[in-house]
């Protein structure tokens, strides 16, 4: 019997359900059912704003984490281990209205992860997500280094 929801589905919802994005607007727009793309956005409210009226910094780099962690995650299974190993922010400009960044994982990026990790070696790729305006300019990039191994045994 075919489930009511797809597991994409039910991920996003429990996301957008979580405590520390449902608190500050973050959500997940949209999701592939393959995991391979997502989006997520912020509104600027009264309660995500900083002194100065524009988007908090912090909730800035928290719409990026962990999205590339859990996509592969989703993408590779069991038999590998993947984390956050570090991340970076630039601040480019002012975040004003509502925010969003695009995570994208590509063939490529998965070819070289099982290439790297064939014979238990870890795979620290340095990923890069822009956070951008309603006008679609740059307001932050993020850098993030994921961890990946294969499990022992698999």
């Amino acid at each position: 019997m075919k489930s009511l929801l797809s597991k994409s589905v039910f991920f996003k919802w429990a996301m957008n359900a979580y405590p520390p994005y449902l608190f500050t607007g973050i959500s997940i727009k949209q999701i592939s059912q393959d995991y391979r793309k997502l989006t997520v956005v912020m509104p600027l409210r009264w309660y995500n704003r900083n002194y100065v009226g524009t988007h908090f910094g912090g909730n800035l780099f928290a719409m990026t984490d962990p999205w590339f962690m859990l996509m592969l995650i989703q993408i590779l299974g069991r038999d590998f281990k993947v984390w956050d190993q570090s991340a970076n922010i630039e601040f480019i400009k002012p975040g004003k209205g509502r925010v969003s960044c695009d995570f994208c994982i590509g063939d490529e990026l998965l070819q070289h992860i099982y290439q790297a990790t064939e014979k238990g070696d870890k795979y620290l790729p340095e990923l890069v997500v822009d956070i951008k305006d309603e006008t679609g300019e740059v307001v932050a990039k993020v850098k993030k280094i994921i961890y990946i191994r294969r499990k022992q045994g698999r």
